[in-house]
């Protein structure tokens, strides 16, 4: 217990100046900014909207329900034979890693297939994976939503479509969502050093969540605890 301990102090107490950041990616624009006869410039960048789908229970759930934690988010179908179980495979390891904090990461993974993929089908899907829907929902809704939220709230397809009968966007990628709604990263979700750079950048996004926030040592050892 003693050494993720030690390590967590270090990254607590040292990390505004040498752990790194994930950044803030997909900028929107750059506002032009001019006070008291400077200009600067500040990048504006993307924040993915809330929406609404159904989880594997039936319930109509939104992005807004996950509100302060920190969101992987992947696309997937139940019947794929490919790349989809491993994608699967990675995340229970990742949601397994916060079994004791099932709260401070939601895993959203959507159907692209979401005719078959029914709340029964994404139900049958998520006990034979041992999906716990405290924290980790499947999702299925209507394609054209779907597919517009794949390509431009989360960009993780560059090929536009109309999500008709004959679209169909495949992808490895986990996309890592701060609380604030911001894309903080990209990760090929078949690639466990990969997996392990998005769990690191996780564990420092919550950690830097919060400037105002005390050091560990004071949590730890405040009077007030």
């Amino acid at each position: 217990m003693l050494v993720p301990l030690a390590g967590y102090l270090i990254v607590d107490h040292y990390g505004k100046n040498v752990v790194h950041i994930p950044p803030y990616l997909i900028a929107e624009r750059v506002d032009t900014i001019v006070k008291d006869g400077k200009t600067t410039y500040d990048t504006v960048y993307h924040q993915v909207k809330d929406f609404t789908l159904t989880n594997q229970l039936g319930e109509a759930v939104r992005l807004s329900d996950a509100k302060n934690r920190i969101l992987v988010v992947d696309f997937f179908f139940t019947s794929c034979p490919t790349i989809c179980p491993t994608l699967t495979q990675h995340l229970k390891r990742v949601q397994d890693a916060y079994e004791k904090n099932d709260t401070l990461i939601q895993i959203i993974s959507i159907t692209v297939d979401p005719t078959r993929d029914t709340v029964q089908m994404l139900k049958r899907y998520a006990d034979r994976n041992n999906v716990d829907p405290k924290n980790w929902w499947l999702l299925t809704g209507d394609k054209k939503e779907i597919y517009d939220l794949a390509r431009h709230e989360f960009f993780v397809n560059a090929v536009e479509g109309d999500g008709g009968p004959d679209d169909f966007i495949h992808t490895e990628k986990f996309v890592v969502i701060d609380k604030d709604r911001y894309i903080r990263g990209y990760y090929n979700g078949l690639d466990t050093n990969d997996i392990s750079r998005m769990v690191n950048d996780i564990a420092v996004l919550h950690i830097a969540k919060d400037k105002k926030k005390p050091g560990l040592l004071k949590r730890l050892f405040s009077s007030k605890q």
